[in-house]
């Protein structure tokens, strides 16, 4: 199946207000190409250069560029001033960068925090509690703007523990919600990837990031 029949397979499949973000890491500008020729506009990177270099590579196509690994503290300038969402702020530290990075240059970052539920020890994140403690103090982070969580369930063909870690994020997603309704932004739920996201739409995913089933594997 080409790119284009890929991406038109995936919309069809799709709910309404359900985005598809197709991570193009590591594929050529050719294939990101094909599919704004399919009509996909939302893209994904997870490299700060890289990110970068397509970013300039394909200035004035209309694209939609979503930052999704990742980020260093001080790669934030490759990213910062392109990204319309930063899926993965994983860590206090980064995310009072983005915050100073945004107020000095005039600026409020979009963001989703990254909760850690998976099994795996390698996966970046924060659980619960320190979710909970920042946004208790929103209000203080004037350079970034809260709007959800993103998520990976656990890398396993037990799809049991998949759904497991899917509602879990997606109850966390609820609770929070309940508990801060002056975070007017707080829609998105970034969760599932090409091997899990027709899950994550049973769980609420309003991003899915999808690569290896539009690219093929790299």
């Amino acid at each position: 199946m080409s790119i284009a029949e890929s991406i038109l397979s995936i919309h069809k499949e799709l709910p309404p207000g359900v985005k598809l973000v197709a991570v193009s890491k590591f594929h050529p500008l050719e294939a990101i190409e094909e599919a704004l020729a399919a009509g996909q506009t939302a893209f994904g990177e997870n490299r700060p250069q890289e990110f970068e270099q397509k970013v300039k590579a394909l200035e004035g196509r209309g694209v939609e560029w979503h930052f999704i690994g990742h980020l260093q503290t001080n790669k934030l300038k490759m990213v910062l001033p392109y990204a319309c969402l930063v899926h993965s702020v994983d860590s206090a530290r980064l995310l009072d960068a983005i915050n100073d990075w945004g107020k000095k240059n005039g600026r409020v970052i979009p963001i989703l925090l990254e909760l850690h539920i998976a099994a795996e020890e390698t996966k970046q994140g924060f659980c619960e509690e320190e979710i909970l403690d920042i946004l208790f103090r929103a209000s203080s982070y004037t350079g970034v703007r809260f709007c959800g969580l993103m998520g990976m369930a656990t890398n396993t063909d037990c799809e049991d523990d998949i759904r497991a870690d899917f509602g879990r994020i997606k109850a966390f997603w609820d609770y929070l919600a309940d508990l801060f309704p002056e975070l007017s932004d707080w829609k998105e739920l970034s969760i599932g990837m090409s091997g899990d996201w027709r899950i994550a739409l049973e769980y609420g995913a309003t991003i899915v990031r999808i690569g290896t089933a539009i690219f093929g594997p790299r």
